[in-house]
């Protein structure tokens, strides 16, 4: 086999065992078959091409074309020219799987499930790495920076996975790279002789001849930089953000079996598939436990988050800042003293095996009282747990607001707010037609808004023949919409979603809400809130009642008594009073706070304003060092490839300088021949030298004169006995370097400037420096 060959698979092995990283991200982890294959295929063209043989960037596009080609046949099939050729179609496609990924990597928590998107996003990614380590180990003969893309490589998984990427995936990424590093060692042990080779030069040591292993110098050098990647491959990940979510769960925690009822941790994956997964547990089993002072709890539904998004492909929530949690909660929005309103303490207990970031609450909260990391988002008036904290076994307290609108408050609501209304009544244009013309033909004869709302509801939960059934196929996009609309069979997501879609092709605001119903009260008087009881639900806005909750799913959950009378009857009723202790009083777990009624509350008269509250509240604040620790660690790897360009810099600079001498100017213009391509032979005269770098760089004019005439100087410097100070020899060099980047090409100006040649005499002093610490250190070993 030759070393080109034995290098090539090195870097392909490298590459896909620096991807191993990735694997607990994702289950099934079957995408690194197709990695495997494709990067195959990129690496069999470079070293085709390389035989050839073509030139550098020729093999790169090569490798490039052979790369799209691939993916656009392996993702884009069916949309591209001939089955393979990425035509308009299928770059279309490709960028749409693209998306999707995106957001399937921001809606699912780790392990993820294998979508298309995130499959797409998964191999493309490792093409990319091994590109970047294929270019720099084998086109360009240098590994030991190609541990920059896998030290990247492994340092995202690692992030992604709070820094559990395992010892296993970091040991066999480390492997992969000391691999590469052995296989290019060998490749130049076996082109003896070459300038790189080992013979004796000034500035770096041991001879390829005088024994004492100093042939292995470049194995030794890798050794070295293949140590300070790993290091900072450890680093990395203590300061990189982990990354969790989903609705209902984190997917870490307990196993199966740890959860009250055995039913384990609930997994954390996007709202339908939780949902789904949740109501076909084969046990139910207890996700919290509450005490609560209301006296009728059949409308305490516990909420988790607010799905305001609607892309034709799936229910999202908006991606909106937060805040600390105030010690008192903002007024609803778009709720009127008029509403008659009563305040309910409720206490809540979640289970070891509940592990999730949304935090249950009744809806609207008025005040929370919570011990941990906890973060508040205004619009959706949800607690988001930060820094990895989640719900479980935490013990909190809640103050809500029971709502009460009449029907006839809500029948003679005026318009909404200009702005929320375009934001939440946007409905995409793939929607079909017949979600708009049945919503119309359902309300065709309401007055009002409210009861387009209630006819609505009152067709999915009793007239229009619908009938419950989580075993139905699921799906969140427009067509399944429509296709439910037809078969008329679902559970609570479709309902949910459908009546939301509905109202908006009405110009109804409308999102759909994601949490738990009331549960069932045990017989101590506690309540206890199970797995089954997860739900879906479409909230509606009603100017001077806010967002208002509705429930067309059949058989589940309880209608609001708001919505069982449509012809408006009674008056306007009082103000918000607060409602009589009941005897389910709450247990001793957080210290009750002081009750308030609201008409005080907005008057500022129940204490601070919740804008001044500061971050010492239980949302908790920004971890200042961790974002300090995160963003060094970003710089440090962003400047890792800058070293090369800022060494040159530095030591050009210090030749040039006033007290450089012949001998610095001298070295200067040599390092910079060697910069764009004409390596020293340091066993020339200067003289010889001057007319091998005039030669070879074409140079002319006053470069080449300033060339002869720096060595004139470093030969007067050499052998004269008493030599005379030149002026302007600082002047020369720079004429010199102005020569060799006139005749350069624009890549061999970059490759000068940006990954200079004469960088190895890094190396050459750290191997140095390295082998007189040894000579001084008894016992210290390589």
């Amino acid at each position: 086999m030759s070393g080109l060959t034995r290098l090539t698979l090195a870097a392909w092995a490298a590459s896909l065992m620096a991807a191993g990283a990735l694997l607990p991200l994702v289950k099934p982890a079957t995408w690194i078959f197709t990695a495997a294959f494709l990067l195959a295929l990129q690496s069999a063209a470079g070293m085709l091409c390389r035989r050839v043989p073509l030139a550098r960037p020729l093999t790169i596009g090569a490798q490039l074309l052979v790369s799209v080609i691939a993916l656009t046949a392996v993702f884009a099939r069916e949309q591209a020219l001939l089955g393979f050729l990425p035509g308009p179609l299928a770059v279309q496609r490709v960028a749409e799987l693209f998306r999707l990924g995106a957001e399937d990597v921001g809606t699912y928590a780790i392990p993820a499930p294998d979508t298309e998107g995130i499959r797409l996003m998964l191999v493309a990614g490792v093409l990319a790495i091994g590109l970047l380590v294929d270019v720099l180990a084998v086109t360009f003969r240098r590994a030991a920076p190609a541990g920059l893309p896998l030290l990247a490589l492994y340092s995202v998984a690692a992030g992604l996975s709070g820094g559990g990427a395992g010892r296993l995936w970091f040991l066999l990424a480390a492997t992969g790279y000391l691999l590469l590093l052995l296989a290019e060692g060998r490749d130049r042990l076996s082109a003896w002789g070459r300038v790189f080779g080992g013979a004796q030069r000034s500035g770096r040591p041991g001879s390829a001849a005088g024994g004492g292993g100093s042939a292995f110098a470049p194995v030794r050098t890798g050794r070295r930089i293949g140590a300070v990647a790993m290091g900072t491959a450890l680093v990395v990940p203590l300061v990189l953000p982990g990354f969790s979510g989903g609705l209902l769960g984190t997917g870490g925690g307990a196993g199966p079996g740890e959860g009250g009822g055995g039913g384990g941790t609930i997994a954390a994956v996007n709202p339908l598939v939780s949902l789904q997964d949740n109501l076909r547990q084969p046990e139910d089993f207890e996700v919290l436990r509450y005490r609560t002072n209301a006296v009728d709890n059949s409308g305490l539904y516990l909420r988790l988050v607010a799905l305001d998004q609607f892309d034709g492909t799936s229910w999202k929530s908006s991606v909106r800042p937060i805040d600390a949690v105030p010690k008192v909660l903002p007024w609803p929005d778009g709720l009127a003293q008029s509403v008659r309103t009563s305040e309910v303490t409720s206490n809540f207990v979640a289970s070891e095996g509940y592990d999730q970031k949304w935090l249950p609450m009744p809806f609207p909260a008025a005040r929370v009282d919570i011990e941990g990391r906890w973060r508040f988002e205004p619009a959706g008036r949800m607690l988001v747990g930060d820094d990895k904290q989640t719900t479980k076994g935490v013990r909190y307290q809640v103050t809500s607001l029971d709502v009460q609108p009449t029907s006839e408050q809500l029948a003679q609501a005026g318009p909404a707010p200009e702005q929320l209304l375009r934001e939440y009544t946007k409905v995409p244009g793939s929607l079909p037609a017949d979600v708009r013309s049945t919503a119309l033909e359902i309300t065709k004869d309401a007055a009002n808004d409210y009861e387009r709302a209630v006819r609505l509801q009152d067709w999915f939960a009793e007239d229009g023949g619908f009938r419950y059934d989580v075993d139905v196929t699921s799906g969140t996009g427009t067509e399944a919409i429509s296709r439910f609309l037809k078969d008329k069979e679902g559970f609570c997501i479709h309902f949910s979603f459908s009546m939301a879609a509905m109202a908006r092709t009405l110009g109804i605001p409308a999102r759909v809400a994601v949490g738990f119903m009331p549960g069932t009260t045990q017989s101590d008087g506690s309540v206890s809130v199970g797995i089954r009881d997860a739900h879906a639900w479409p909230e509606l806005y009603f100017e001077g009642a806010g967002w208002t909750r509705f429930e067309p799913t059949p058989s589940r959950g309880s209608t609001p008594a708001y919505t069982r009378q449509v012809s408006p009857t009674g008056g306007p009723t009082g103000p918000a009073q607060p409602s009589a202790t009941s005897s389910a009083q709450p247990s001793a777990a957080p210290s009750a706070s002081e009750s308030c009624p609201p008409e005080m509350r907005r008057l500022g008269e129940c204490g601070p304003n919740p804008a001044a509250a500061d971050d010492t509240s239980s949302g908790g604040g920004t971890d200042l060092l961790k974002a300090a620790g995160w963003t060094l660690a970003a710089l440090l790897v962003l400047a890792l490839p800058l070293i090369p360009f800022l060494w040159r810099t530095r030591v050009r600079a210090k030749r040039l300088a006033p007290s450089g001498g012949a001998l610095a100017v001298w070295r200067e213009i040599g390092d910079t021949a060697w910069d764009h391509g004409l390596e020293p032979d340091e066993a020339q005269t200067p003289r010889r030298t001057a007319e091998r770098i005039v030669r070879a760089g074409e140079l002319s004019g006053e470069a080449a004169e300033a060339v002869h005439r720096v060595a004139r100087a470093v030969e007067e410097t050499l052998y004269a006995p008493a030599p005379r100070a030149v002026a302007g020899l600082a002047e020369d060099a720079k004429r010199v370097r102005a020569g060799f980047r006139a005749h350069a090409s624009r890549a061999v100006r970059l490759r000068a400037l940006l990954a200079p040649r004469s960088a190895a005499r890094l190396h050459w002093s750290a191997s140095a420096h390295w082998t007189t610490l040894k000579s001084r250190t008894p016992g210290l070993h390589t």
